[in-house]
């Protein structure tokens, strides 16, 4: 039995062709998709765990993969150094012929030989390798898309990062554009700020350092709101006169085609030569009408008042009881304070503060000429208000004059009285101020010659009075 499976050995059709190893490793990688060495670990792997399970085996075909595996391991056998067979050794004396009749075969030829009998005697062995290299192609695409992951992670935070860096570097330039205001400003009014601190609280210098702060912050900010309404009324400016232009450019549009039809001697239609006329007769009205309209008021506009609020409502209270400056507003009532405008003063500045519960105010300018120079206090109940006004919260800049009323309900006096009152601007709209909770106060430009109005609104609490404190002065 023995020289029969050697003799099969030396015909052995499954030995493969001595080729260079190079060779061998390029022509299986490509036959496989995977090197040599792995797909014979793979196989080795298959057959120790699928024989006798999966795959049934002749003995032949044993020694055939067995003497391959120990060609792979130990390279060709030199029988002077194997260990002696005993006599009852039939497999181990079959396995060393195997063995043997392999002959100088190198270790990539044995991998070969051992893949290739495994392939033809095993259908199931080449769908294993498939699905072992589907397995790595997968797990390859992890790897891909994780290091994928890993490099936009790492470039999203280098982003984030030279983001935080340009902003906090822009961060430090506004900071510092807006320290080079807050420095030119506080120049400008720091005497005057300083003046009015000793005047509030004489001798105590920790007060007047912080109500100059305060002043000086609000002042800031009452800067950047007036830049902001210069800037919305420089783009309404520009947007009307590119409305205005492009209604120019229409009409010039309109009547050149009319004369374009003329001069090529078609007849013109009756019909749109008479709405063009409807059409420019409008233009012509609309332009008078609001031409009259701006002639109406005669009147300069009148700028936006400046108001903030601040603390040490205690102090401010004490100081105006201590001046004259304490009010009893009655429920339902409205106190009105005229002030009139001093010839050697530019502005008006007002404070006002009250106990315990919120007041109404507003302010308003007459323009009429005071015959006295002196401060006044009227009260009124809230159907008696000389200037009418939407409520709280009005968008009106203009009060309504009812100069012409035909109520039949109105007597000859009355509306004759009401004929004969001035027109009155609104400052600063009527609103229910928190002044229970801190001292409101503002300031305003002279628009001209008149009297100012502050009322004091307590008509719509019908069963509790309020007590105001207030300071009203002039600066220039």
């Amino acid at each position: 039995m023995t020289s029969k499976i050697e003799t099969t050995f030396k015909v052995n059709p499954e030995k493969v062709p001595l080729e260079t190893d190079q060779g061998i490793l390029e022509s299986e990688e490509r036959k496989w998709g995977l090197p040599l060495k792995e797909v014979y670990k793979h196989g080795l792997s298959f057959y120790k765990d699928k024989e006798g399970k999966a795959m049934h085996l002749s003995y032949e075909d044993k020694l055939k993969l067995v003497a391959y595996t120990q060609q792979i391991a130990h390279g060709p056998l030199n029988v002077n150094s194997a260990p002696p067979l005993g006599v009852l050794d039939v497999i181990g004396r079959d396995r060393r012929g195997a063995w043997q009749a392999l002959g100088q075969m190198s270790q990539f030829q044995a991998m070969a030989g051992f893949v290739h009998t495994l392939d033809r005697l095993c259908p199931l062995f080449k769908p294993y390798l498939e699905a072992i290299l589907k397995d790595l192609e997968a797990k390859k695409q992890q790897d891909l898309k994780r290091q994928e992951e890993e490099r936009a992670h790492i470039e999203l935070q280098n982003r984030i990062e030279l983001e935080k860096q340009k902003q906090q570097s822009t961060k430090l330039t506004e900071e510092q554009q807006v320290q080079r205001i807050k420095d030119a400003l506080n120049a400008q009014t720091y005497d005057q700020f300083l003046e009015y601190a000793q005047q509030q609280f004489p001798g105590n210098f920790d007060q007047q350092a912080v109500l100059i702060r305060q002043l000086q912050d609000q002042h800031y900010q009452q800067y950047i709101q007036q830049l902001a309404v210069d800037k919305r009324l420089a783009n309404s400016n520009i947007k009307n006169k590119e409305d205005s232009d492009k209604d120019n450019d229409n009409s010039l549009v309109e009547i050149d085609d009319n004369l374009n039809r003329d001069d090529a001697g078609d007849d013109v239609d009756n019909k749109s030569m008479q709405t063009l006329e409807k059409t420019q007769i409008s233009h012509y009205n609309e332009e008078s009408k609001d031409e009259e309209d701006s002639d109406d008021d005669g009147f300069p506009a009148v700028e936006e008042a400046r108001m903030w609020t601040r603390g040490e409502i205690s102090s401010f209270k004490e100081s105006a009881r201590m001046g004259n400056g304490r009010l009893r507003v009655g429920q339902g009532e409205t106190i009105t304070i005229r002030v009139p405008t001093h010839p050697r003063a530019r502005c008006i500045c007002w404070e006002f503060a009250s106990d315990n519960y919120d007041l109404g105010f507003g302010l308003y300018f007459e323009w009429r000429k005071s015959l006295t120079s002196e401060v006044t206090i009227h009260v009124s109940d809230s159907d008696e208000e000389d200037v009418e006004y939407d409520g709280y919260g009005g968008d009106d800049e203009e009060f309504t004059i009812q100069e012409n009323s035909t109520d039949p309900e109105i007597g000859g006096d009355q509306r004759a009285e009401s004929q004969s009152r001035p027109p009155v601007s609104q400052v600063v709209p009527l609103y229910r101020r928190d002044c229970h909770t801190e001292v409101y106060a503002g300031s305003h430009t002279y628009p001209g010659e008149g009297v100012y109005l502050l009322k004091f609104d307590n008509s719509y609490s019908l069963w509790r009075s309020k007590t105001l404190y207030y300071k009203v002065y002039y600066t220039q």
